[in-house]
């Protein structure tokens, strides 16, 4: 009889535990940015991000020579977006687009500013090493041109679970860099 109550009362401890662990696997948990070669192989790039929270391209305008900022963020249905670009001087290829954003300067900088263009999953192609295609998170530096210089990757979203998140706050994935609140 004994043995049968303590199987009983094992069974219904175990029971929310298992709701917990299930909940997590079904319950939002946020995205992941995944920057991958178009050719396939491993991401080059695997960072967590909130609803609505930014990164950023950095590069070197070919043209211009000099530094042109992206910053772009993942809206809560998982789409990226453009929300501004920064420049130094108003270049080939650079300028203001009838009905998106509005055009403002900060210090030697002309920015593009809430221009929450949606662009959906896209593909860069990467420059050589005097692009220094970079991309910045969250105080992280990850230079895609010293990693795959002339090669096309996709920047693509992915919803993960909670519980996928909480896994990979333990044991992040091996492209996610390090971040200066680590």
């Amino acid at each position: 009889m004994k043995a049968r109550s303590v199987k009983r009362l094992a069974f219904w401890a175990a029971v929310p535990l298992m709701l917990l662990i299930a909940g997590g696997c079904y319950l939002p948990g946020g995205f992941e940015l995944f920057v991958t070669p178009v050719q396939g192989g491993a991401p080059l790039l695997v960072l967590p991000l909130e609803p609505d929270e930014r990164f950023t391209i950095r590069y070197i305008h070919s043209v211009e020579n000099s530094p042109i900022w992206e910053v772009h963020s993942v809206d809560h249905a998982g789409r990226i977006h453009i929300e501004e670009e920064i420049y130094l001087k108003f270049g080939a290829g650079m300028g203001k687009m009838p009905g998106i954003g509005r055009m403002v300067t900060r210090g030697p900088y002309e920015v593009i500013e809430g221009m929450h263009m949606p662009t959906g999953n896209f593909i860069l192609r990467v420059g050589s090493a005097g692009v220094d295609h970079t991309v910045i998170w969250r105080g992280s530096r990850t230079n895609l041109s010293a990693l795959a210089p002339h090669k096309a990757v996709q920047f693509r979203a992915r919803p993960v679970s909670w519980f996928r998140r909480a896994w990979h706050r333990i044991c992040p994935h091996t492209a996610t860099p390090s971040t200066e609140s680590d």
